[in-house]
Parts: C-alpha cells; sequence; structure tokens
C-alpha cells in the first residue's frame, strides 16, 4: 500500500501520537499482506527503535506489528535479534542520501538468534529502503541466510 490518506494517518497516529492500540488493526492487515503474498521466512525480527527513543514514545510500532504478525502466521518473533546501538536523527527529515548515512553501522544482530535462519524484517513504512537495507545488512553480518523485508506501507 501506498503511505497516504488514511493509512498515513493511522500509521502516524501509531507512531506519534500514542495511539498503540492501533497496532492490533494494521498488524492484521499486515498480516493479510503477508498471506497474500508469503515470503520465504522462519523468524520474525522487526526493526528496532534506538533504546533512547524507545524510552520517549513508550513502545516501538515496528515490534507491536512484528508480535500481532507473529500471532497470526505463527512465525518465531526475536524482539532481541537486531538492536540499534546508536540513535540516529528521525529519518523522515532527511533525503535519501542522508538517510543512507544516518542508518550505515546503527545496527547490530545477535548471531546465535540469527545464524542459518531466514528473516522477515518488519517496519511500519518503507520510504527509500535505507533503514530495511541498514539492518539487512546487520543480519546477513550475523549469519542470516536471507532477510526479506515487509512493510505496512511505502513511499509514493
Amino acid at each position: 500500500m501506498i503511505f497516504e490518506g488514511p493509512l498515513r494517518q493511522a500509521i502516524h497516529h501509531l507512531k506519534y501520537s500514542g495511539r498503540s492500540s492501533l497496532a492490533e488493526p494494521l498488524g492484521r492487515f499486515l498480516t493479510e499482506c503477508w498471506i497474500a503474498s508469503p515470503l520465504p521466512a522462519d523468524l520474525i525480527v522487526p526493526v528496532p527503535l534506538h533504546e533512547a527513543r524507545l524510552r520517549e514514545r513508550g513502545y516501538n510500532q515496528s515490534t507491536l506489528l512484528a508480535r500481532q504478525l507473529a500471532r497470526t502466521s505463527e512465525l518465531p518473533l526475536a524482539e532481541e535479534a537486531l538492536k540499534r546501538v546508536r540513535a540516529t536523527t528521525p529519518q523522515v527529515t532527511l533525503n535519501a542520501i542522508e538517510r543512507e548515512a544516518n542508518v550505515r553501522g546503527a545496527f547490530e544482530a545477535r548471531a546465535d538468534l540469527v545464524i542459518g535462519r531466514r528473516i522477515l524484517l518488519v517496519d511500519d513504512v518503507c520510504t527509500t529502503g535505507a533503514t530495511l537495507e541498514a539492518c539487512s545488512r546487520a543480519l546477513k553480518q550475523g549469519g542470516a541466510t536471507s532477510v526479506w523485508g515487509l512493510t505496512l506501507a511505502r513511499a509514493p
């Protein structure tokens, strides 16, 4: 789905207005997308927030979506498989080149959780793909055999 209209509003409420209750219906929608076009994965990993942003927001929207997907897909969820090891500037303010530089090296994977696994990486929105790419790089360095990205929406 394109990141516009009611979907954009719902994601913004989830992300910036403390409306964590939206994770359940949005997560069901994400699950329906995955069922319609399943990807070969055996482990769900959410894109992590830095601990400072997590404290500020109170929850990670990607983790909430991934939990819903795990409940309905019966794939295991590994919330600790990927860590954001340094704080980054919010991507929304950056262009494509700045986004890539901003997240380069910002993630580390736990090899004991990802080695030999096919990862389904879950995030809310894909704009340029920089975050998904940086996470994927870290997961592959940790030993994942493949990484697939699944997001609720993508930028127009």
